[in-house]
């Protein structure tokens, strides 16, 4: 029994029942009620009428004094309650929780970020590539029989390290005086620059035209693995 008198209440004891936010805001015990305070009357100056004080609404608590469990219990409770209905818990509850929602997602983005860079940073440190040193040459060719042929022929021969088969192309072009318009296949071949002028050589020696069309562009950059790659295949 606590000096503010009352027993606890039964239904948290007995039955076991889970006291929620709503029931410690809504909830009155017994030992809250503090005992009544007495004041002397004060009398006005100016008149006979004698007005007491409100009294206070702060909640009894005997921390200086706890002196049982029941005492102290009945502290902690007065105070989690207090706290709960402090002006502005609310609001720092939000932005608790946003705080938090804001600091996943920027270590989210921040370690995709950094991967990405890292990453590149790998690729680029593990091969300096120097540019123009490849090419992507172009040929075109009647049909797709002609342009298996010199395909598989440029690849055995180690002109290029891959050729890229584009059917279904249609050519406009002038030629003796004429305008013509067929439909030919293009080959888009990846090989070193100075590998060039044997491929437009064995083009020349292998095509049905008169005269084949062999153009190159230089490379300027591209992923470093794969252009290392050209340079392993063909070689120098």
């Amino acid at each position: 029994m606590s000096s503010c008198g009352g027993e606890r209440p039964r239904d948290a004891d007995e039955r076991g029942q889970r006291i929620t936010r709503t029931d410690v805001l809504t909830a009155q015990f017994p030992w809250e009620q503090a005992p009544p305070i007495t004041t002397a009357p004060t009398t006005s100056s100016s008149s006979s009428t004698t007005t007491n004080p409100p009294p206070s609404i702060a909640p009894h608590c005997s921390c200086k004094s706890l002196t049982s469990s029941a005492n102290t219990s009945r502290c902690v409770f007065m105070h989690v309650r207090a706290f709960l209905v402090m002006p502005g818990a609310e609001t720092l509850q939000g932005a608790s929780v946003k705080t938090l929602l804001v600091t996943v997602l920027l270590s989210v983005f921040m370690f995709q970020l950094f991967r990405t860079v890292g990453l590149r940073a790998f690729s680029m440190a593990s091969e300096t590539y120097a540019s123009g040193t490849h090419a992507a040459a172009f040929v075109t060719c009647p049909n797709d029989k002609v342009a298996k042929e010199l395909a598989r022929g440029i690849v055995e021969r180690k002109l290029a390290a891959c050729v890229n088969i584009i059917p279904a192309i249609t050519s406009v072009y002038e030629w003796k005086g004429e305008i013509e318009e067929d439909s030919e296949v293009l080959l888009m071949i990846k090989t070193r620059s100075s590998k060039v002028p044997d491929l437009a050589q064995y083009v020349r020696s292998n095509h049905p035209y008169e005269v084949a069309e062999v153009i190159s562009l230089p490379i300027d950059q591209g992923n470093p693995p794969y252009l290392k790659w050209i340079a392993d295949i063909v070689p120098e």
